[in-house]
């Protein structure tokens, strides 16, 4: 006797309006690092697919008949890195079930299908419909791979039922009710479901059932999820909201930099506002910079003139400031570029102290990797970043670096004297300044570049393509000295040695972030975590020191900060996603969604980690242009007689490109 089916999911779309399912139009890269979803009703659905070159909808909502589709819009293109458009739905704990769709392909050249067993965008099943043939697929990132396929006749007039039975490692794919492919595979055990295709087709009649008995043994375990899940939120302190801030007119977007601008123990921060030049935001100037006390506040001083229009608040490139006590007087200073000049500037009024005019541009624009149009824009640099490093080799680090967006870097020392400048490919989005070979003065690791503390090519690391977006250095590895961990777009996550040798590598999508802490105490050493943007977004790994994968996971929202938090003060890290109260929050060493923050309405655009309220532990900012909300913990530190005061990445080298670590460290 058959088994009753019980439904997990239904779906043919009359629940949505005619027109496009929620999109980004703009696209920008304000999604690496901020929480910018995509608004409008969705459904059951998410698309975890977007591209910079996509100009329109993905998916719109359309009606014939009287029937409901949802159709796929785009045409496949070879600007994407094969990334193959989906709408994804389900819980990835699902494992065995039967899933079926009703697609009209309006292109037969082209893959178009089901998804099923889908972790993420880029590791699943999938049975398509391409150039009259039913095809078995197993996609596991870069890969593709071609387990079965039939001949089948079909065109772009009719509509076709797919259908996929899961059970356990048996696939038995059906069009129209006869079986057509059977397939064994032990890949991929659980999964979401998705339809998904690489040219225009029409889906409806989406239907995903269990048998009984799958179905009790799923909601069996769900429980014992929930049931742990809940747990380790009593056990975790939740925040606190400690402060409000008003940004009034000055608020910007995740262009803030932290330190004690007057001396002593008092937090301020310096908010940047900018205006676009030229070219997107390639060419960004500082309009307006804001010192606010962290307590209080109140404005300490302000240069230039705010502004209420999200073009200024905006941007997606780094602007180029930092605060840090470049003089030693025991006061942070904000290095400043600004309007063609690099200067120095009290932190305790905004007063210029010393300022020098950007280099001149003097390289052919046509020579030099990045240059829109092949033209400098300015006869001086507009400058794109800066960092603080020590290529002098004295006691207090007091060199300056400051970059263009991709090609040149020049160091100067803290009186504003050129040391050196370097130019070779591409240098990356902000590079890491460290003591590799320990002789007191700081190697610049840029893009794929080791440069000496002079300013020469050392070596170089044999990758063409792409570039390095954030860049961590540290002894991940109990067992091996320091490494450098980087992600670097489409080339990947990267463990690299201070020889320029590989170690470790894993393509898994545009790598955009990294982190590295202790995020699992039972392990060895440190793990490391990623994310990715850009196509296959919002996916998280976490690798063990070795750089082997231990899991991953694809999130709904964008702007995962994945920075390692000193949350609970007992030695192990959480990770920051974003502030969002639906899928943001912290996750722990396992993926679990432990700290969820308060439906108080606090922005959740911005959101950074910053030790604020006096024991070791760290607060949570979280702002957008007109609010800031800062939370602590619900309670006291557990821990007592001892306090743990992990080694984080310095906040006066802040960028929305750099990568986090924390070391363990217990005072």
């Amino acid at each position: 006797m058959p088994q009753k089916k019980i439904t997990l999911l239904s779906d043919n779309f009359t629940s949505f309006s005619i027109g496009p399912f929620p999109f980004d139009r703009e696209h920008s890269a304000m999604g690496e690092y901020h929480y910018s979803p995509t608004r409008g009703y969705k459904g059951q659905w998410y698309d975890p697919i977007a591209n910079c070159n996509y100009r329109g909808p993905s998916w719109m909502v359309t009606s014939e008949d009287g029937v409901h589709y949802m159709e796929q819009t785009r045409v496949r293109n070879p600007l994407t890195h094969g990334v193959c458009p989906a709408l994804a739905a389900g819980d990835v704990h699902w494992h065995d079930y039967e899933a079926t769709v009703s697609m009209q392909p309006l292109c037969t050249k082209e893959e178009a299908g089901i998804l099923f067993r889908y972790q993420t965008s880029l590791m699943y099943y999938a049975f398509y419909l391409n150039n009259q043939q039913a095809q078995f697929w197993k996609v596991e990132k870069k890969e593709r791979k071609l387990l079965q396929s039939v001949p089948f006749r079909y065109d772009c007039d009719h509509v076709y039922q797919l259908s996929v039975q899961c059970r356990k490692d048996t696939f038995l794919c059906s069009v129209n009710g006869k079986p057509l492919i059977r397939v064994q595979d032990s890949r991929y055990a659980n999964g979401k479901i998705a339809i998904s295709a690489f040219m225009p087709a029409r889906f409806t009649g989406v239907q995903v059932s269990a048998a009984e008995e799958e179905y009790h043994a799923y909601l069996t375990q769900k429980e014992a999820r929930e049931k742990r899940l809940a747990e380790k939120r009593l056990s975790c302190p939740q925040p606190l909201l400690y402060k409000i801030i008003d940004l009034k007119n000055f608020g910007a977007a995740r262009q803030i930099r932290f330190g004690h601008l007057t001396g002593g123990s008092e937090m301020y921060f310096v908010m940047a506002q900018h205006q676009k030049r030229v070219f997107k935001e390639r060419y960004c100037n500082i309009s307006c910079l804001t010192a606010v006390n962290m307590v209080t506040g109140k404005v300490l001083w302000q240069l230039g003139e705010p502004s209420e229009l999200r073009v200024n608040q905006d941007t997606t490139c780094d602007l180029p400031f930092q605060v840090y006590d470049i003089n030693e007087d025991g006061c942070d200073e904000v290095i400043v570029a600004k309007d063609f000049k690099l200067m120095i500037l009290d932190g305790r009024t905004g007063e210029t102290l010393q300022y020098i005019n950007t280099p001149e541009n003097v390289e052919p624009a046509d020579e030099i990797c990045g240059i829109e149009f092949r033209k400098h824009a300015f006869d001086r640099l507009n400058v794109d970043a800066i960092r603080i490093v020590n290529v002098s080799g004295n006691r207090h680090p007091s060199d300056i670096l400051i970059k263009d967006r991709y090609a040149r870097l020049w160091v100067y020392n803290s009186r504003l004297e050129l040391l050196w400048k370097f130019s070779h490919n591409n240098t990356g989005h902000f590079p890491f300044s460290y003591d590799f070979n320990h002789d007191g003065k700081d190697e610049i690791f840029s893009c794929y570049n080791m440069i000496s503390s002079d300013g020469k090519l050392l070596w170089e690391l044999p990758i063409p393509d792409d570039h390095t977006d954030e860049i961590i250095v540290g002894k991940f590895d109990p067992d091996e000295k320091e490494m450098l961990a980087i992600v670097s777009g489409w080339e990947g996550f990267m463990l690299v040695d201070t020889d320029g040798k590989i170690r470790a590598r894993d393509i898994n999508g545009h790598a955009q972030r990294i982190s590295a802490a202790n995020y699992r105490p039972q392990e060895r050493g440190l793990e490391i975590c990623t994310t990715t943007y850009w196509e296959n977004q919002n996916i998280v790994y976490l690798y063990d020191c070795k750089g082997r994968e231990l899991w991953h996971m694809e999130q709904q929202g964008n702007g995962n900060i994945i920075a390692p938090v000193n949350w609970k003060g007992d030695g192990s890290e959480l990770i920051l996603l974003n502030g969002s109260t639906q899928g943001g929050g912290m996750i722990d060493g396992d993926g679990d969604r432990v700290v969820v923050f308060p439906d108080d309405g606090h922005p959740d655009l911005c959101a950074e980690v910053i030790n604020l309220t006096g024991d070791a532990r760290d607060e949570i900012v979280l702002w957008d242009a007109n609010k800031m909300y800062i939370y602590t913990q619900d309670r006291p530190c557990p821990v007592k007689g001892k306090e743990y005061v992990p080694l984080k990445y310095p906040r006066y080298n802040s960028s929305n490109y750099r990568g986090e670590y924390s070391f363990a460290r217990w005072e």
